[in-house]
């Protein structure tokens, strides 16, 4: 049975079948601006700026190190100890041009200890301040990064190939993993929840056995009194007998929600099997995630590159001094003039760095151009999340309401709910996008204000500063949640993002402690899963890189890595990023099936009018069934006269 889910309907009751239209248009619109004018802001950085400020330093006099006639003096001299680590800071350095920080007198050598420096290590011009002098770069026998970076990318070349291997390995795991819960997600479910159970009265048992053995101490908190020595309190009685309590509290607490909530964990099996079904017919889902990681991947480049040249827009600003004019080919130029630190047309002029140009309407705006580049940032971020969301929800929201599956799927889901999600819905997923980024940006104020002010506080605003931060961070949170299952809605039924947020808060409310139950088991179960395959792959990782574990047939020799925990990291990393990857999905799956179970039993009655779409596992749980439709011979038997 096939039908188009954008037009019209062949099956009964599908409320993917409806004929959509844009939503949120004006919102829409301001976004198309945004990114507009976002792109606008990187030609000008692009155009204005100068990366060379942070590849390469520069000496009092605003040149380059190690290029131009600085070429075979690619060092530089500070002479400042308490700024030398304003030169590790990109930003700070950017900004800063990488200049020499101190006041500066040139053209100054002293002792033959300088003069044999600046020979030794070839660096350029030696400055003297009136303060003491700091070493950078190659004078400096410690710490060598370029050295270890290039130690490191070794290791990388002669590992890539098992580092491929065991990111392979973590995302085959994944998989399998996902696709046996089918079968597996009863069995495992219960044996976590019966293994917490099992903790719990573990370690009622131990305080006991503690409690009771120290009968005899007559130590108490009133001889204790305060001390940062923990293992002081555990030596009272009275510690012990707290653990206990507490304990058997959340023990007994967890045993009847075990009883009176176990029709409600057998749907969330239900729905976790269903999602494993769901992900077997429509494998494509599980590699959406690599299309996030791209997009995500390009707004964050461009952020940074964008970043790094309006923060090095500045060009130096020289000016001409202590000419004199009687010099042959000193005439034509006029002092305190502008100049070019290349020409040195006249020998007693000199080309003298000023400062750095702030003149013209985009130097002056720099610091407004770069709040634009943090705020469409992370607009665009939270833009391309949400298409995530949407699209996946709409591919899995076609697989629950089809009514006979898989042959109702309709071809290609993955692809029809992509070119759906931006077809109609783009001004939707910005409008929540814009209000997430709202409540962000919010929050790097705080938390910037906080840093600034930070020595200044009293009790009193620290703790109005923690609340605030606290509040904050609780409402981006409760944003999320609203956000995600409105785009599940928005999927289903193609509303506008406020009818969508208002009626998935409505139905969630209505359900809220199947809510509670299918979350904290969906929740225990990816944990255990994410553990499985990063703790495997990392221990795996770790026995062969670290030589415990040798490959027959194979050329890989431990012994020649230089850092071999460098690999191992390597591999754990991304295995973390595979697993959240392909878990994501299947979360996601989960909560879109949930919220389509809900809207199943809400508007659906089992009826041939209106059947329930649910799987029969699900109906069998909460004893439903769909009625048969009567045949033409039954209608004519109750037929009128």
């Amino acid at each position: 049975m096939n039908y188009d889910v954008e037009c019209f309907c062949k099956v009964r009751a599908c409320v993917l079948c409806v004929c959509r239209s844009c939503t949120d248009i004006i919102c829409c619109v301001l976004f198309m601006l945004v990114i507009a004018g976002y792109i606008v802001v990187g030609i000008l950085a692009w155009l204005y700026g100068d990366p060379r400020h942070v590849l390469y330093p520069r000496n009092s006099t605003g040149m380059f190190c190690g290029i131009g006639q600085n070429k075979d003096k690619p060092n530089v001299m500070y002479f400042d100890i308490v700024k030398c680590a304003t030169a590790t800071n990109v930003m700070a350095a950017a900004l800063q041009g990488l200049q020499c920080p101190t006041t500066q007198v040139p053209d100054l050598y002293f002792n033959s200890f300088i003069i044999s420096l600046r020979s030794t290590y070839n660096i350029d011009k030696i400055f003297i301040p009136k303060t003491c002098f700091c070493v950078h770069s190659d004078l400096t026998n410690g710490f060598n990064i370029k050295e270890v970076g290039l130690r490191i990318f070794e290791d990388f070349a002669k590992s890539w190939q098992w580092i491929v291997a065991g990111l392979v390995i973590a995302m085959v795991v994944s998989v399998f993993f996902l696709l046996l819960l089918r079968f597996t997600a009863p069995v495992l479910i219960w044996v976590l929840i019966i293994g917490v159970l099992a903790v719990g009265a573990f370690g009622i048992w131990y305080c006991y056995n503690e409690y009771m053995s120290l009968s005899n101490s007559a130590l108490t908190y009133n001889n204790v009194g305060f001390t940062t020595n923990v293992q002081v309190y555990l030596q009272v009685r009275d510690t012990w007998l707290a653990f206990l309590i507490i304990l058997s509290i959340v023990e007994a607490v967890l045993l009847l929600a075990l009883i009176f909530l176990r029709t409600r964990i057998l749907i969330a099996i239900a729905l976790i099997q269903e999602t494993s079904k769901a992900l077997g017919h429509m494998m494509s889902t599980l590699f959406y995630p690599i299309v996030t990681f791209v997009l995500l991947l390009v707004c964050v480049s461009y952020w940074g590159i964008t970043a790094l040249y309006l923060a090095t827009s500045g060009a130096p600003f020289y000016k001409v001094v202590a000419m004199n004019t009687s010099q042959s080919g000193c005439s034509v130029i006029r002092a305190n003039e502008t100049c070019d630190p290349e020409y040195p047309t006249c020998p007693s002029a000199r080309c003298v760095f000023i400062n750095y140009n702030t003149e013209g309407l985009f130097q002056r705006n720099l610091f407004n151009l770069q709040i634009y580049n943090v705020f469409a940032f992370l607009w665009c971020v939270n833009f391309v999340i949400a298409l995530g969301h949407c699209t996946l929800a709409g591919t899995f929201a076609s697989y629950y309401w089809a009514f006979s599956k898989p042959a109702d799927i309709p071809t290609f889901p993955l692809i029809q709910s992509f070119m759906r999600a931006l077809r109609y819905h783009v001004g939707s997923l910005a409008f929540g996008a814009l209000i997430l980024t709202l409540v962000q940006i919010v929050r790097i104020i705080l938390e910037y204000l906080d840093h600034k002010f930070k020595e200044a506080q009293n009790p009193c605003t620290r703790f109005i500063m923690c609340c605030l931060k606290c509040c904050f961070y609780c409402l981006e949170k409760f944003i999320k949640f609203i956000n995600r299952n409105a785009y599940i809605m928005i999927a289903i039924y193609g509303k506008n993002f406020c009818v969508s947020a208002k009626n998935a808060f409505s139905l969630l409310m209505r359900n809220i402690i199947r809510v509670v139950v299918l979350d904290k088991v969906t929740d225990l179960l990816l944990f255990f899963g994410k553990l499985l395959v990063v703790g495997g792959v990392g221990v795996l990782a770790f026995f062969f890189f670290s030589g415990r574990i040798q490959t027959p047939g194979t050329t890989f020799e431990t012994a020649a890595l230089n850092y071999y925990w460098m690999p191992i990291i390597t591999v754990v990393f991304g295995a973390y990023l595979i697993a959240h990857g392909f878990f994501s999905v299947y979360n996601m799956g989960v909560d879109t099936l949930f919220l389509c179970f809900l809207e199943d039993l809400e508007r659906n009655d089992g009826s041939p009018q209106k059947p329930y779409f649910m799987s029969k596992n699900l109906m069998k749980i909460l004893n439903k069934k769909n009625k048969p439709a009567k045949t033409v011979t039954e209608n004519k038997q109750f037929k009128l006269p």
